[in-house]
């Protein structure tokens, strides 16, 4: 049985890939809210904040097959609109938090032989979109991370990132509260239709498996084609 460290695994894309590779893996949950976790087997839930210091995340000594950082931010306004306090809190959470944990827990990913990292960035770095300044600047770097990782950690840990597009997730839900909004998102997808949290958390398990063995330092789009293609 594999062990994996999920960060943010308490809701939506996170609860999604926690419940899917708890079936058959333990999995340590890293979060500051223990919702939706009851009645899942093979799952422990330890409290951590992201955004506090590298000394307050929990000691673990197991081996560790993959970490999944989830953490994210959707904080959307006019570049007049953001104070400089915006842009920081989303490098914390999204960028820092994440160097935090692989820095904190890269013992436990080396003791494992071979392991795996994923992060989430999102279709606004490579596609720009207005009102995405902070959020795409932070992801922008995780990006970066991601390749820059996977070459120094090469050949024994792999590293890779999913970059969705707007996904039905609690994080999303003021851009998905009413049925105008979300008939807009989809209208914007070639496949007309926004992302399910449970089919990016099948992702994120390829990407930790064996099947993926030959694969890091991508950037995985999983974004209904927003990202690469029109429709007439």
């Amino acid at each position: 049985m594999n062990t994996y460290l999920i960060i943010g695994g308490t809701s939506g894309i996170g609860l999604e890939t926690t419940k899917l590779l708890s079936k058959n893996n333990r999995v340590i949950v890293l979060s500051r809210d223990k919702k939706n976790l009851d009645g899942l087997n093979n799952v422990e839930f330890i409290f951590a904040d992201v955004t506090k210091p590298i000394d307050e995340l929990p000691q673990i000594s197991e081996p560790f097959n993959g970490i999944v950082y989830c953490p994210g931010t959707i904080n959307l306004k006019p570049l007049k609109s953001l104070k400089l306090e915006d842009f920081q809190n989303d490098f914390e959470v999204n960028l820092l938090g994440a160097v935090k944990v692989i820095n904190k827990y890269f013992n436990n990913l080396k003791e494992a032989g071979k392991s795996s990292i994923v992060l989430f960035s999102t279709v606004a770095v490579q596609t720009g979109m207005p009102y995405h300044s902070s959020i795409a600047s932070a992801k922008g770097a995780i990006e970066g991370l991601t390749r820059s990782l996977a070459a120094e950690l090469a050949p024994n840990i792999r590293v890779n990132c999913i970059a969705p597009s707007i996904t039905n997730t609690p994080l999303a839900e003021k851009l998905l509260n009413n049925e105008t909004k979300i008939k807009s998102s989809e209208d914007r997808h070639p496949l007309k239709r926004i992302g399910d949290a449970k089919e990016i958390a099948e992702a994120v398990a390829f990407l930790l498996s064996d099947s993926a063995s030959f694969i890091t330092g991508q950037i995985v789009k999983i974004d209904g084609g927003i990202s690469s293609i029109k429709t007439i």
